[in-house]
């Protein structure tokens, strides 16, 4: 679980968190809310290791794989369907390593990393890979178009297909429907509600997050302040 304890967090000389506690159990979907500038962020940053506190501790489970989407995409020569494998990286070593094993000839070691592969569910990676991005709204021509072809909106949609793709304990989404139309907002949704990890999401549509998440954290005057249920529920 996460478990925030007494936990002030700085930006600069703001103070956005002081002496908060919030404690997040694993597989629940929580949708984090409050103002512009709150602290939001900072926290999926802090849960990232990219910040740290000021005050306090935030605690999490160490083995944990925690995936968030990146908000930079380079104007890459990769198409989409392979630029949304390279997100699983885990997999790309694995697929590198069996490579060099098969170049030596080493049968052991082919043996080994085949049947790691087959754990990380790289055998379906390209069929799971091409799932997400027609949920997302690629068509299928479109999986084999450089990523440098698509305009930034397109682009981030590829981000969010990277991240959904990879295996997470905890997902990080921010604001994930803003470069999304209607039909790709609901995959989205359908997806999410099938998610078994522990979500943690930050998103300004109301629908969006009564369907997805159980569970909303608030940040009020600089505290967290948890709710069960959805945003409906907390209104």
């Amino acid at each position: 679980m996460i478990q925030i304890s007494d936990l002030s967090l700085m930006r600069g000389s703001k103070e956005l968190l002081v002496d908060a506690n919030a404690v997040v159990y694993p597989g629940h979907k929580v949708g984090l809310i409050g103002a512009n500038g709150c602290g939001k962020s900072s926290l999926f940053a802090m849960l990232r290791g990219h910040l740290h506190p000021d005050k306090g501790d935030c605690a999490l489970p160490s083995q944990w794989d925690i995936v968030s989407v990146t908000q930079e995409t380079p104007a890459s020569d990769s198409s989409a369907l392979d630029y949304v494998i390279d997100g699983d990286i885990k997999f790309r070593q694995l697929e590198q390593a069996l490579k060099d094993a098969e170049q030596k000839h080493d049968g052991e070691a082919i043996a080994h990393l085949h049947s790691e592969i087959e754990i990380a569910g790289g055998y379906d990676i390209r069929a799971r890979a091409a799932t997400i991005l027609a949920g997302l709204g690629f068509s299928q021509s479109q999986l084999d178009t450089p990523v440098k072809g698509f305009s930034g909106g397109w682009r981030m949609r590829l981000n969010l297909a990277q991240a959904l793709l990879c295996r997470s304990d905890l997902l990080l989404l921010d604001e994930p429907t803003n470069h999304l139309d209607l039909d790709a907002v609901i995959w989205l949704e359908k997806w999410l509600q099938r998610y078994a990890g522990t979500l943690l999401l930050i998103s300004h549509d109301k629908s969006f997050l009564d369907s997805t998440i159980d569970q909303i954290v608030s940040v009020e005057q600089q505290q967290l302040i948890t709710y069960s249920g959805n945003y409906s529920s907390y209104e």
